[in-house]
């Protein structure tokens, strides 16, 4: 039986699939959990990052402010539903003030690598491209070197080294709403310097026609890691964005063993598809009980407010080998 590889979160949110749901990915029923106000200075929060912390849960969030600069801020809680969140913006601590200077960043991801809690995001350095730092405990945050040049996009890294180097998912892009996007692996000795380059897939049809980025962290299965991605089309009204799956191979991870056609998700409901960007449904992070194959999938939702949606690992690898492309 297809199984996840990885640590036990008894504790993490979850909610059983209602009676008659088809679908490979359910909805939590209380949703959205965190609205657009929730702290002060908030115009917006979503396309955030969860992790399992102590015993609770913590993470990293997209706050874009009431003058619509885009914030992170960490976040603290009990049950992964039910969040309270500084209402600072993240301030890393940087060797260089070059890189160090604050000019934008947006849409985390969070994963914890041997020792410390590593941090990716879109990072403003004269054009998008993607930042890194780490913290242990949520309060202090380090920067390090940018990990490509501009312009790049959805930098996720996987949650341990493949053949002792670091690895990464991203998706080079243009400097403004870019209308391509193909997915890249890339590695790294150091977590400084990247290279090795490897195309993984490029966008498909229908749902995924216009551009495709990497969401939540990989997650590591005895079928090959799942990813969990975002797929966007150009409909006559606009940029519509849903999530798929596919299966990458554990130790050639650009290499696309299975890639499901249909999507798992899509902007369904009132707050997927009204708020400041309508029709998004963009994961970007998802907590595993590895033991069960629970999956707790965070997701950015209108660009607004943030949702909870739930799947089983088993379920997801099976739908994806079924519905392959």
């Amino acid at each position: 039986m297809s199984k996840a590889i990885g640590q036990a979160i008894p504790n993490m949110p979850w909610e059983d699939k209602p009676a008659g749901c088809l679908d490979p990915c359910w909805r939590y029923s209380g949703n959205p959990i965190i609205p657009r106000d929730l702290i002060p200075c908030s115009n917006s929060i979503f396309n955030s990052a969860a992790v399992a912390y102590e015993g609770k849960f913590a993470g990293v969030f997209r706050c874009d402010d009431k003058r619509r600069a885009m914030q992170l801020h960490s976040g603290r809680s009990d049950d992964g539903i039910n969040w309270t969140l500084s209402p600072e913006r993240i301030k890393f601590v940087c060797d260089d003030p070059e890189i160090g200077n604050w000019e934008y960043g947006y849409d985390p991801r969070v994963v914890w690598i041997e020792d410390r809690y590593w941090v990716t995001w879109c990072n403003g350095y004269h054009g998008p491209t993607i930042g890194v730092g780490y913290t242990y405990d949520f309060e202090t945050f380090y920067q390090l070197e940018n990990a490509y040049l501009p312009f790049n996009r959805n930098g996720v890294l996987f949650p341990r080294r493949i053949n002792g180097k670091w690895a990464m998912l991203s998706r080079p892009s243009d400097n403004g709403h870019t209308p391509f996007g193909d997915i890249y692996y890339s590695e790294s000795p150091d977590m400084a310097h990247w290279g090795k380059h490897r195309f993984v897939m490029r966008p498909s049809g229908g749902w995924q026609s216009t551009k495709i980025g990497a969401g939540p962290i990989p997650i590591e299965t005895s079928e090959g890691w799942l990813l969990i991605y975002h797929g966007v089309l150009n409909s006559c009204n606009g940029f519509v964005y849903s999530a798929g799956c596919a299966i990458l191979d554990l130790d050639e991870p650009w290499k696309v063993l299975y890639r499901g056609a249909p999507y798992i998700a899509s902007p369904q409901t009132s707050y997927e598809c009204v708020g400041d960007v309508p029709n998004v449904w963009f994961p970007c992070a998802a907590l595993c009980d590895a033991p069960t194959g629970r999956l707790a999938i965070y997701y950015g939702a209108a660009d607004t407010v943030t949702g909870l949606a739930f799947a089983q690992v088993d379920e997801l690898l099976e739908w994806t080998k079924a519905n392959a492309l």
